[in-house]
């Protein structure tokens, strides 16, 4: 299985997850989207990889959130995609992708115990 891990090393959710993952014997390759923000295309191949929608991976308890107006209801998930893009504090975290042979699987991983669920189910795929 190949691992990565969308990380905020600030967070202790993330933290926690990437903790939970390397204590299950993996190493993983870990993406600071902070530094290197995702482009539009990657968050939306992220959410339609989970079959959720963008709303539902933005922090929506991040005071920059309501500031944007993002809170309204008739924002577009391309206004979504457009503010993660440019304000990566937006996306939620952390997000695991794991790649099992041909099988791609993509978790919001919160609370972090999530984590240990994606592995223990992939890991029995295997």
């Amino acid at each position: 299985m190949e691992i990565t891990i969308y990380h905020n090393p600030n967070c202790g959710t993330s933290r926690n997850a990437l903790f939970a993952i390397r204590a299950a014997g993996y190493e993983p390759r870990i993406f600071e989207y902070l530094q290197t923000p995702l482009s539009r295309g990657a968050i939306a191949s992220l959410a339609n990889h989970m079959n959720v929608s963008v709303r539902s991976i933005v922090r929506r308890k991040e005071p920059l959130f309501a500031e944007l107006g993002l809170d309204e209801r008739d924002v577009t998930e391309d206004e979504l995609l457009e503010a993660l893009a440019e304000h990566p504090i937006l996306l939620n975290r952390p997000i695991v992708v794991v790649q099992n042979g041909g099988t791609i699987t993509v978790r919001l991983c919160r609370p972090s115990e999530t984590v240990k669920a994606l592995l223990a189910a992939e890991s029995a795929r295997a």
